[in-house]
């Protein structure tokens, strides 16, 4: 969609937090050398108990280096997503300068719901037959409004908070949110979170019994696992991550000192009209199609897509041939998720990062494991970064439940 505003729309700061790295410049240097972090997971509550050593691989972040601004008495309560929300706002608030943003005037949007599960199955666990002891903290933390609270009350934000939640699109969905609520004058400034989402070994297992997470095909070698748009590839891998992004206008944001990452030049979104996690062409393309005629874009103009590529079996050819039929196979396409693993909520807010810092940066980064690839019509970074000056690109996220999701961004 588009309005005649839209095309003022920039993004003007950005947090980050990965498996990868923490911090934008961190995450950036990863991404172009290709580094990893996958294994079996081990943290606590994420792998069945007496489980027959056939774990869950996944990327898990490391040490979360917290700001020495969010107080002790907040992080004892919060949990890893509510540490990890607070850590990467903190990045991308003073990288926007929003200290100088009357708060009424600034807005959050969380994109993600039932985040916390892991730390909701630790509580049943541990209080089980003795649930009258159970911590006052837990009535809040099942609640996806959690996150907003935490941020709101650290960072003063006045505006409006809410969540949205569209499965593994809820990050560039937030995004798209955001967007509308500065199009619209609601607000100056928009915060656009996509939360990590804390799978739990009930989650784990769920999508593993769905055919969606990859199986123990590559137990015994998990950096080999992750693998979008290959020919090998049997679902997607984890990846713990959070990205925060704030939209705002164009003469807004000169309060910071540099040009904007990028301009957010149009969107859209198309529901399939399903429950099941089925991937849709026709879906996909109405998205694709949306977002590049609310840009006032021709298909010829995109030079970098950003796709979805999980690793999913059906969802990797759907894309693909969505991608084809929408005539952008001139375009250059690398795989975030074979680095990074599978962000869930939080995937569609860190690949649109993951465009922005590439634009700045003039390189694409690798493709890991893309060893046979599915199409090899396409135009792919292989296993090395090269340059390239990103003119104009495209960023696809879905979800279970029949979202799609498409954003168009510019070089500022």
């Amino acid at each position: 969609m588009k309005s005649p505003s839209v095309s003022d729309l920039v993004v003007s700061g950005v947090g980050v937090t990965s498996a990868i790295g923490q911090g934008r410049d961190a995450f950036l240097a990863a991404l172009m050398g290709g580094r990893h972090r996958f294994d079996i997971m081990r943290r606590p509550g994420r792998q069945r108990p007496g489980n027959d050593g056939a774990g869950f691989i996944g990327a898990e972040i490391g040490e979360l280096a917290m700001p020495g601004a969010i107080p002790r008495s907040v992080l004892r309560t919060a949990s890893l997503s509510g540490q990890v929300a607070l850590a990467t706002l903190h990045e991308a608030w003073l990288d926007a300068a929003l200290g100088e943003v009357a708060p009424e005037r600034i807005g959050l949007i969380v994109g993600g719901s039932n985040v916390q599960q892991r730390e909701l199955t630790l509580a049943h666990d541990n209080y089980r037959g003795r649930e009258q002891f159970l911590r006052p903290t837990y009535g809040m933390a099942f609640m996806d409004s959690d996150l907003c609270g935490m941020c709101t009350e650290e960072f003063g934000i006045r505006g409006f908070a809410y969540t949205v939640g569209g499965a593994s699109a809820s990050g560039q969905l937030a995004v798209i949110e955001a967007m509308r609520a500065v199009e619209s004058g609601r607000v100056d400034v928009c915060i656009a979170i996509g939360a990590l989402m804390d799978l739990s070994y009930w989650e784990c297992q769920g999508f593993r019994s769905l055919g969606a997470m990859g199986s123990t095909a590559f137990a015994s070698e998990p950096a080999l696992a992750c693998r979008p748009f290959d020919r090998d590839r049997d679902g997607f891998i984890f990846g713990e991550a959070c990205g925060a992004v704030v939209v705002e206008r164009a003469d807004s944001a000169r309060r910071v000192d540099r040009a904007p990452y990028a301009r957010l030049a149009g969107w859209a979104m198309a529901m399939d009209a399903q429950r099941n996690p089925n991937p849709s062409v026709e879906g996909e393309m109405k998205a694709i199609k949306g977002a590049l005629a609310g840009a006032g874009l021709s298909p010829q103009d995109i030079d970098y897509i950003n796709p979805h590529g999980t690793g999913s079996p059906l969802g990797d050819i759907t894309e693909l041939e969505s991608i084809r039929e929408c005539r952008l196979g001139h375009a250059w396409l690398n795989a975030t998720k074979s680095v990074t693993g599978h962000g869930l909520s939080a995937a569609g807010c860190v690949e649109l990062i993951a465009v922005m810092l590439q634009m700045k940066e003039g390189r694409l980064h690798p493709s890991r494991n893309l060893d046979t690839p599915m199409e090899t019509a396409m135009k792919w970074v292989g296993k090395e970064a090269q340059a390239h000056t990103i003119d104009n690109a495209l960023n696809l996220s879905m979800g279970f439940g029949g979202v799609n999701t498409a954003v168009c961004l510019q070089r500022y």
